[in-house]
């Protein structure tokens, strides 16, 4: 069943983490074992192999650079603009060399889509030729824009969608544990994104600046991997009402796979996955929960963020690797689930909505 993950960080480890993500999830972990830099060295969960394992024939892949706004920020970030903007192009330059080695193919426009729906759905699987797996651009948080004239250059190579703000305070906008609207370039920033018909990523948005982007955004939008408040209190969640609004606008919400989202009381560094018992049934509790908000299971996808700074010390206990994204199938089938559901879930749905609302210009 061809899976849709609307956010994965693909460039960040690329570049950041120095994971060569062609070759085999082992040895990506037997490289990083002596590691310490990172929290979750050793712990990886994405590779291309794995991702075709779990037939991601097509992802939202980020570029990801915040700037420090306050020297004492908890969140690290860039000291300036020019730097945030730098480490985005060089992870836009291992975009396009994934795509001149034919591990990746950007899609810049629906026909883009329609080709790569195409190319995965008629080719046998395995398959000796690894097919390319389909990315379409995101900016996650927008820090790294130094104007609106940076924009225009993302969007003629290829970027398709920006969210706005990350984690704390923000150029354009406020982000995730911050309260506060839109500052006036944020607002600019988002009449410039409409005319173009970029997609909107409401993830990580104060509650402040979700409602203003509602009611100022007439452009596409989504969630790309957001879960739900009322399961897991915290700012970072949705609320019931946020997401009827959403679902009210057509939009897609990818669930994201993050245990300190699935399970309340996750305690970094403390916490572990056989402690909470998080599994793939609490990922699917947050499905149901979105449908039984909307009335349906149109408005709910997947939006793994697998490689967002964690590895399976932080994952559904059932998902030590992003190949075993299929047994959600299974959970989901369990609770009477037909396959339409299932299937508009692991794709379908936001297939629909770009099909339904996606029309950038070149």
């Amino acid at each position: 069943m061809l899976l849709f993950d609307a956010h994965l960080d693909l460039a960040m480890n690329a570049i950041e983490w120095n994971r060569d993500l062609t070759r085999p999830l082992a040895d990506l972990r037997t490289r990083e074992a002596r590691l310490r830099d990172k929290p979750d060295r050793a712990h990886g969960t994405v590779c291309f192999p794995e991702m075709r394992r779990a037939d991601i024939g097509i992802c939202v892949a980020t570029q990801i650079a915040r700037v420090e706004h306050d020297a004492y920020s908890p969140v690290a970030g860039w000291a300036s603009p020019a730097q945030a903007w730098a480490m985005t192009q060089a992870q836009l330059a291992w975009y396009e060399a994934m795509v001149e080695a034919g591990e990746l193919s950007l899609i810049r426009n629906p026909v883009a889509l329609e080709s790569q729906l195409s190319l995965w759905e008629s080719t046998p699987n395995p398959d000796p030729v690894p097919l390319p797996i389909g990315c379409i651009l995101s900016l996650e948080g927008a820090d790294s824009l130094i104007s609106l004239d940076h924009l225009h250059r993302a969007w003629a190579r290829g970027l398709r969608a920006i969210g706005p703000a990350h984690y704390g305070p923000g150029t354009y906008a406020q982000g995730t544990s911050t309260t506060g609207g839109f500052n006036p370039r944020g607002r600019e920033l988002l009449r410039e994104m409409a005319s173009l018909g970029c997609i909107l990523d409401v993830t990580h948005l104060s509650d402040e600046c979700f409602l203003e982007a509602l009611d100022l955004y007439d452009g596409p939008l989504w969630a790309s991997h957001h879960n739900c408040r009322s399961l897991v209190p915290h700012q970072r969640q949705l609320p019931d009402d946020f997401i009827r609004r959403l679902a009210g606008r057509g939009a897609v919400i990818g669930i994201g796979f993050d245990a300190w989202m699935l399970v309340p009381g996750w305690v970094r560094g403390q916490s572990t996955p056989e402690s909470t018992g998080v599994s793939l049934d609490h990922v699917a509790d947050h499905i149901d929960h979105i449908c039984q908000v909307t009335g349906s299971s149109a408005h709910v996808g997947i939006g793994s963020d697998l490689d967002g700074a964690y590895g399976f010390e932080q994952t559904p206990r059932d998902v030590p690797s992003i190949g075993e994204l299929p047994r959600l199938a299974d959970v989901l089938r369990a609770r009477s689930w037909n396959e339409a559901d299932v299937a508009g879930v692991f794709s379908g749905n936001f297939i629909r909505y770009l099909r339904q609302n996606w029309k950038p210009r070149e």
